[in-house]
């Protein structure tokens, strides 16, 4: 399967992004993003505890030729299973395939690091990564009633999804 991820992210414009690990030196960047594109974002001082965990994998999106990055995905890894704890993408970068090649890449570094199950938590009113998610082959496996707080105050519910990569 793990070839399947490398052609999806070849095939959506992989060339035209850069996708790179991410470490603690990457927290100022990361946290903003995070902050950009969450009700309630991570602090520097958070984005960077997560990302000095050793059970963590982090990936930051650069547009080609760019310094700066602008997403990222971090998961952590518990024996064969990881948990996404973030995909983000800035507003002004989405639409062009950049979400579906850093998901691929982060997907086939987890799998080469023996990962065979990915499971995640989405809220359920974001139509653009679900349908994401929907085509790498998650599956709903739980809900979480009222999980998200929205920048308007109301609670959304998390759909708990799924990936077996063996």
């Amino acid at each position: 399967m793990y070839w399947l991820w490398f052609w999806n992210a070849w095939a959506s414009g992989l060339r035209r992004w850069a996708i790179e690990p991410a470490d603690a030196g990457h927290a100022d960047d990361l946290a903003a993003i995070h902050a950009a594109c969450f009700a309630r974002g991570w602090s520097i001082d958070e984005m960077e505890q997560l990302l000095r965990d050793r059970s963590v994998r982090a990936c930051a999106l650069y547009p080609e030729g760019r310094s700066r990055p602008v997403g990222f995905a971090a998961s952590r890894i518990a024996l064969d299973e990881a948990e996404v704890l973030s995909i983000a993408v800035l507003e002004r970068s989405r639409g062009g395939g950049g979400g579906h090649a850093l998901l691929a890449r982060h997907l086939g570094r987890l799998a080469g690091e023996g990962v065979r199950r990915v499971v995640l938590e989405v809220d359920e009113d974001n139509a653009a990564a679900l349908a994401l998610y929907a085509r790498f082959g998650f599956a709903e496996v739980g809900r979480r009633k009222a999980y998200y707080r929205r920048a308007d105050g109301t609670r959304g519910a998390a759909r708990i999804l799924a990936l077996d990569m063996t």
